[in-house]
């Protein structure tokens, strides 16, 4: 029973970090139709903005007591403004331009993207080429325990925050006139636009709000797994952003519910895997299940097959 919840808890704090990132593919998916995959680095991004910016401030360094935990708050708003800016300027710069050109033009150029990140990260005036600690922003006492299950404070920070922003999220896709224009765009750009709804303005919000979902999932990463956070061009962040987007196919792509669903269930499917059958598999197990989703429900779990006329 230990060894279940344990597996069980870890599996949904995980999932609620791909959560985050997943709902920034989608959304970016719901309106564009392309995957950004330069978003995974954006994730990236947020980890060692975090590092940055709480360093600048001068809290949760090595030997220095515990900040409030307002203090790391604030360390997540900005990392999260740092990286809205930044992929404002993405799809401003890179991606804009390219509105009417064929897929397969953006999709070299979110791949084009995504290498800069990397590399333009790694440069010594920026982050630099070698991995570094992440700052004790929270405190890792225990509040409490269940069937020898221990649920710390950084637990509590990561589901708390998580859950808060996707409801955030929801409330603003579904209740607001922002929202609704979103949802307008995803229909149809140009009856949106026709409409009086500004187009531009509303696929850069939805970049803005997805990359900083992302920035926000590295700075609870951080805050949950800590140690030392590789540089920006380590496979690692490629991976967890693949295992991302894998949340996003099988909830459903440009779902934001199927986004957050489909979080959970890679989270679970690929702790439960490494519980129960091992953890060198660890990465097959959640790819395993992309290919039967594609296979028996390609448009996924919530997801609707489209029907095109010819």
């Amino acid at each position: 029973m230990t060894q279940f919840l344990q597996t069980l808890f870890d599996g949904v704090t995980v999932g609620c970090l791909y959560a985050l990132i997943a709902l920034g593919y989608t959304m970016v998916y719901g309106i564009l139709k392309f995957i950004n995959f330069a978003h995974s680095d954006v994730f990236a991004l947020g980890v060692w903005m975090s590092i940055t910016i709480a360093g600048w401030i001068g809290i949760g360094a090595a030997g220095e007591p515990v900040p409030p935990w307002y203090m790391g708050v604030l360390v997540m708003l900005l990392a999260m403004g740092v990286c809205g800016a930044v992929g404002f300027t993405v799809e401003r710069i890179a991606y804009r331009p390219l509105r009417g050109a064929p897929r397969i033009n953006v999709l070299i150029t979110a791949i084009g993207v995504s290498l800069f990140l990397q590399n333009f990260g790694q440069l010594r005036w920026i982050f630099g080429a070698y991995p570094k600690a992440f700052p004790t922003l929270l405190g890792d006492q225990t509040l409490f325990s269940l069937a020898g299950v221990n649920f710390r404070l950084s637990d509590a920070a990561v589901i708390g925050t998580a859950v808060a922003l996707m409801a955030a999220l929801q409330y603003l896709i579904f209740r607001t006139k922002m929202g609704a224009a979103m949802r307008a765009v995803s229909f149809s750009p140009r009856n949106a636009s026709l409409m009086g709804i500004n187009v531009d303005l509303v696929i850069s919000f939805t970049f803005v709000v997805g990359t900083m979902l992302a920035a926000a999932a590295g700075f609870l990463y951080g805050v949950k797994y800590g140690g030392q956070a590789k540089q920006t061009a380590d496979s690692m962040w490629v991976m967890l952003g693949l295992k991302a987007f894998v949340a996003a196919v099988v909830g459903g792509i440009g779902n934001v519910r199927g986004a957050v669903l489909g979080g959970l269930l890679i989270g679970l499917i690929e702790w439960f895997g490494v519980a129960y059958l091992g953890s060198q598999y660890r990465d097959a197990y959640v790819f395993a299940i992309l290919i039967l989703v594609l296979l028996f429900r390609p448009a996924g779990v919530l997801g609707k097959a489209t029907i095109e006329k010819v």
